[in-house]
């Protein structure tokens, strides 16, 4: 989180050092904005009164477009703590989010074990979050993951509402602008969603 964000988030090696999500924007900075967020931790076992904590910070996996499943590839119980976290998302019904296993802490592993992993899981993401080349690399996926969901579309920002135009600008890439009879004409690149909303705040006015 740290790497990825340039943020001094707490990190501690505790259960429970922290139970609210954090999130901060993806540095260096893109257009449109990536927001990183960090949720609890997962055990088995839950006690009760913590249960309704988990599932409040929980529920915002649902509405994430990409899930990064974190694993300390040096910790001999990795794999089942990685189901636990899968079984969790599973009842919440995260588990048609999109994914990307992610083994961390890979300079502590062996050559040998690294060869495991990667026959177990061909697909993971093998890295280190204190290799800066490794956090750039990373990066790169997340951003190539949101471009290629990304759609272009033309909107059209009234006169009369310039003070939107920051709205369009945090939620969308601006490809081009021109000015019409009626307002600014703006070519955008975006989600699906985000275009989706911005469509429907310029259509309420």
């Amino acid at each position: 989180m740290r790497a990825l964000t340039g943020s001094e988030v707490l990190v501690e090696n505790k259960l429970f050092a922290t139970l609210d999500t954090t999130v901060r924007g993806l540095q260096p900075e893109t257009k449109p904005r990536v927001l990183v967020s960090d949720t609890v931790g997962f055990i088995k076992k839950l006690p009760h009164d913590l249960v309704a904590s988990f599932r409040s910070t929980l529920a915002e996996a649902l509405e994430a477009s990409l899930l990064l499943f974190v694993v300390d590839a040096s910790d001999p119980a990795c794999e089942s703590q990685l189901e636990v976290s899968r079984n969790v998302l599973r009842e919440i019904g995260a588990e048609a989010v999109p994914s990307r296993l992610l083994y961390n802490k890979i300079d502590r592993v062996t050559e040998a074990d690294r060869a495991a992993l990667r026959a177990r899981q061909p697909d993971a993401i093998l890295l280190s979050a204190m290799s800066p080349k490794d956090v750039a690399a990373l990066r790169e996926t997340i951003i190539a993951f949101f471009e290629a969901a990304m759609v272009e579309d033309q909107l059209v920002l009234p006169y009369a509402k310039q003070g939107l135009l920051s709205d369009v600008y945090e939620n969308a890439r601006v490809l081009s602008e021109d000015y019409g009879t009626t307002g600014r004409i703006m070519k955008v690149r975006g989600l699906p969603g985000a275009i989706t909303r911005l469509r429907r705040t310029l259509a309420a006015l």
